[in-house]
């Protein structure tokens, strides 16, 4: 199958979306398939107001329709709800061309953490973005129920997975961690406010906080929080190294709705604390981790789980069965059709 994903994230962004879409494309290709991903770093583009490590493709929707018809795909999916993917749509209904789409984030509730206008108002533009998608592809059970209270009832389930050729329990942890009191209380992600990172750093469970990842908010939580450990951005062996070093993982946000650290960390051998939020609610159980809206409380509990138990229930997660619900989700486009709307672009 021939496969175009319009995305408005990917490289060098660093983030939950490109890991996923990368991974996926990976193992999509290693299937036979061939993937042609449209991101903005094909075309001109300005910085994200309030992030400009995230950059907006300027383009047209013929633009777009263009490389589009141009692959041919047997099938078209819209991953993100930006600039990009909003022109890839607009060509897509304009001559009539299925597509799916994606709902990886919280975008209401993202949206309205960074302009403080209330999250009911962008419920009506994801209601208007997916509704006429052929499916809306989601992470867990509790996002599927959110979309179809909304009023998208066309939902399909896409799970996600875990490297487990380098997320294990004898990863090597950073040399520094030795010197560190105990216990390790570690986040990685991106150090941003829709993160949630504060409510971490201000709880007061004895041992060390560490920080792994970069973001427009690592400067002002440093200077807030001068006990806490931010060691930057790790990857491969070093980010495995870290999660299988800590003795608890924590995770903070509201606003995700799956969380790919958290089965990381699991993997790894190291249970998880959180709020009971969509996300955790769909991943974490009583014996890999501890969910409270006291985060505090979280940690204690999560910190009385069972290591082996943590890892065995990681290694469940497989980005091969994940691939393979991407693929049963997407929308099969007749020839015809996309022939027709290869010539109305060119």
């Amino acid at each position: 199958m021939r496969i175009a994903i319009v995305t408005d994230a990917w490289s060098p962004q660093v983030n939950g979306v490109v890991r996923t879409l990368q991974t996926i494309r990976g193992e999509l290709e290693r299937m036979g398939h061939v993937v042609e991903v449209i991101s903005p770093d094909l075309y001109g583009s300005i910085p994200c107001p309030t992030y400009p490590e995230i950059r907006l493709a300027l383009v047209r929707p013929g633009v777009v329709g263009q490389a589009i018809a141009a692959f041919r795909p047997d099938a078209v999916h819209l991953a993100t709800e930006g600039p990009l993917c909003l022109a890839a749509r607009r060509w897509c209904l304009r001559g009539g061309v299925p597509f799916t789409t994606a709902y990886h984030t919280h975008f209401p509730d993202y949206v309205a953490q960074r302009t403080g206008l209330p999250a009911a108002w962008f419920w009506r533009y994801i209601r208007w973005f997916h509704g006429p998608a052929q499916a809306v592809l989601v992470s867990t059970r509790s996002v599927r129920d959110q979309l179809r209270a909304h009023g998208l009832p066309r939902v399909r389930p896409w799970g996600r997975g875990v490297d487990l050729t380098a997320f294990m329990p004898d990863a090597p942890p950073p040399e520094i961690f030795a010197d560190l009191p105990r216990p390790i209380q570690l986040y990685v992600g991106r150090v941003a406010v829709e993160k949630n990172l504060e409510a971490f750093l201000a709880t007061d469970h004895p041992g060390t906080k560490v920080v792994v990842g970069d973001g427009p908010a690592r400067a002002a939580l440093e200077r807030a929080y001068p006990q806490a450990r931010f060691l930057g951005s790790l990857f491969g062996a070093e980010l495995a190294g870290a999660y299988a070093g800590a003795d608890v993982f924590v995770f903070p946000s509201r606003t995700d709705t799956f969380g790919l650290v958290m089965i990381e960390a699991l993997a790894c051998g190291t249970p998880v604390a959180a709020y009971p939020v969509t996300g955790p609610v769909d991943i974490v159980t009583p014996e890999t981790g501890a969910l409270s809206e006291d985060l505090g409380v979280a940690i204690a509990r999560a910190l009385t789980c069972g290591r082996d138990g943590c890892a065995a229930y990681g290694r469940s997660f497989s980005w091969e069965r994940s691939a393979e619900e991407f693929l049963s989700g997407l929308h099969e486009i007749d020839p015809d059709l996309i022939a027709d709307a290869a010539e109305s672009a060119a």
